[in-house]
């Protein structure tokens, strides 16, 4: 069976570079422009790249400004309710372009597209949008303009389940030094709160060796650190033919030569085993900075929102994690308001934060999600409470979060620098391996390069350093 997959997805991949060649005899002439707005997480920013990488394969050339685009495309989000309203109204601005461009071209794609009531409300009040398709069959872009073209309609493309991993397809990444690359895609956890595993599908990884490979490739090509993606890295493996475990799997990584940082997320803490830990405390290239969710501290709410750990194993975890690496960043996910939640729940969540003393967070007010389980439950909290509680949480957040961005100052680090300031070209910027912005002097000479730097002064969310010798570096990943 798995040689069979292995069949269908190089036959489906050498069909839509078949496709992408005869596309190229059209549009390369004509300098048609592209543009692509991404929505959501580090999963759409990663799947938007090899939107880009067809594009461009096809004879696209990218520009920042919708307005001049032939092609725009919309990678989108379901799991808040703002980012679907941004999308609607962004393609209400939309049909008044295409008037003036009427060969232009509109395409959606990503997690809304899944749902089937957006798709009913696209066709009824979207009628300009040329093609729809969904999270499992990206790699078909090319084939789905052709047969706009050809067909003059709409196309609508929606698959509810995947059908094959299809690799070696083209790429355009931001940066040319750092990259992500998925180890697994789709998720069977079933949060209650969540819409992620009926938009993108159960479970399935990638194979090693072709995580490997894909790896290999980039570094080749001169990139420096590696993301490695997933809705729930901890559980790869499971489900392939020849089971291995995420651990073992950065292992290997790291025997790659010339690859100098491995970052991972998304980390669910009911399947962070042992096995990982150890390898977290021993890795040499694992960057100092593990992204934990926990979302409620209230085990009796964790319960609700079928989390499947309590608030005291969570605990255990953390402290298992600083036994081993001491330096982790540990940043997570909280989200405030969830049906039945009373004041003893959030106080719990309060309790959480500051035992931890997270680096930072994510904080999110909780949204209903049409479809999911937590949409129908009872005691929906007002929004007034929970209001009043999140901004409690932030309150409590942003001084701990000044802390530990105090606690940096004086400390030297090495930092991959990314690009220039945008608010001043004499400065550059690049993360710690705790993952900490940081800005210091220097020129575009040091773009894509790690360098040591001397922390000065924190801002409480960013950092201010100076670069100095290398001898000075101290030992943090």
């Amino acid at each position: 069976m798995d040689k069979i997959k292995i069949d269908i997805s190089h036959e489906e991949s050498l069909k839509q570079k078949k496709i992408m060649d005869e596309l190229s005899k059209q549009i390369k002439a004509k300098g048609l422009k592209y543009h692509v707005s991404t929505f959501g997480c580090q999963m759409n920013a990663h799947d938007s790249e090899k939107l880009k990488g067809i594009l461009e394969e096809i004879g696209y050339e990218a520009t920042d400004n919708e307005k001049d685009a032939d092609f725009v495309i919309y990678n989108t989000c379901c799991v808040r309710e703002n980012a679907e309203l941004k999308v609607y109204g962004r393609l209400g601005a939309l049909k008044n372009n295409k008037k003036h461009k009427p060969n232009m071209l509109i395409a959606l794609c990503g997690c809304m597209m899944q749902q089937d009531t957006v798709i009913k409300e696209i066709k009824r009040a979207y009628k300009h949008v040329d093609i729809l398709f969904g999270t499992h069959n990206l790699y078909k872009l090319a084939e789905l303009i052709q047969t706009r073209l050809e067909t003059g309609k709409m196309v609508i493309d929606i698959w509810e389940n995947y059908k094959e991993i299809v690799e070696d397809l083209p790429s355009i990444r931001k940066f040319k030094f750092k990259a992500s690359v998925n180890v697994m895609f789709g998720c069977n956890n079933f949060c209650t709160y969540c819409i992620v595993p009926y938009v993108r599908g159960r479970e399935r990884s990638r194979k090693p060796q072709d995580i490997i490979n894909e790896i290999q490739g980039l570094v080749d090509d001169g990139v420096k650190e590696i993301t490695l993606l997933g809705q729930n890295v901890n559980s790869y493996g499971k489900n392939l033919e020849q089971p291995i475990s995420f651990a073992r799997l950065i292992q290997e990584i790291e025997k790659i030569d010339g690859l100098e940082k491995i970052r991972f997320m998304t980390s669910h803490p009911k399947d962070l085993s042992d096995e990982l830990i150890e390898v977290i405390g021993k890795s040499k290239k694992l960057c100092s900075h593990i992204h934990l969710p926990f979302q409620s501290g209230s085990t009796r709410i964790l319960k609700k929102m079928n989390r499947k750990y309590t608030k005291e194993s969570y605990l255990e975890l953390v402290k298992k994690i600083k036994e081993v690496r001491p330096d982790a960043a540990l940043t997570t996910d909280i989200i405030v308001g969830f049906p039945g939640e009373t004041e003893e729940d959030f106080l719990e969540t309060l309790d959480v934060v500051k035992q931890v003393e997270f680096d930072n967070a994510f904080t999110f007010l909780y949204s209903i999600r049409t479809g999911t389980p937590a949409a129908t439950m009872e005691d929906q909290v007002p929004e007034n409470v929970a209001k009043e509680r999140f901004n409690r949480l932030l309150d409590v957040l942003n001084d701990i979060v000044n802390k530990k961005s105090l606690e940096k100052v004086g400390g030297i680090y090495n930092v991959l620098v990314e690009h220039i300031n945008k608010q001043d070209e004499n400065l550059v910027s690049g993360r710690l391996g705790s993952n900490h912005l940081v800005h210091f002097k220097g020129s575009k000479d040091l773009i894509g390069k790690i360098v040591p730097v001397k922390i000065i002064e924190s801002k409480v969310y960013y950092l201010i350093g100076e670069q100095v010798e290398r001898k000075e570096v101290t030992n943090e990943k």
